[in-house]
């Protein structure tokens, strides 16, 4: 017979030494990305769908190409999941949406 084996640690458990979660890397590029668009372009101007937004992220040597005007699109959708901070992210780069 074979002992048993110690169960692996719960997936929350490493996350949280590991750092952010893979969706809340990618929020943040899309905020990143946004305040770039605002900066440059203004929070009156509503983004298009299909605009692209070169950003600089820690760690990697190239600019990061974020899907801006599909990210805001989905972000909005799934509005009723993200969290206050999320919201309050969005509000304060002016997107209305956010407030509701």
């Amino acid at each position: 017979m074979k002992p048993l084996e110690a169960p692996s640690p719960a997936p929350a458990a490493t996350r949280a030494t590991t750092g952010p979660s893979k969706a809340q890397q990618a929020f943040q590029r899309g905020l990143t990305a946004l305040a770039q668009w605002v900066e440059r372009e203004g929070a009156h101007l509503p983004v298009p769908r299909g605009h692209t937004e070169q950003i600089n992220v820690d760690g990697e040597t190239e600019p990061v190409v974020v899907k801006l005007g599909v990210w805001v699109s989905n972000t909005k959708s799934r509005r009723d999941k993200l969290t206050h901070d999320q919201l309050a992210a969005l509000r304060e780069l002016g997107l209305e949406w956010a407030a509701a």
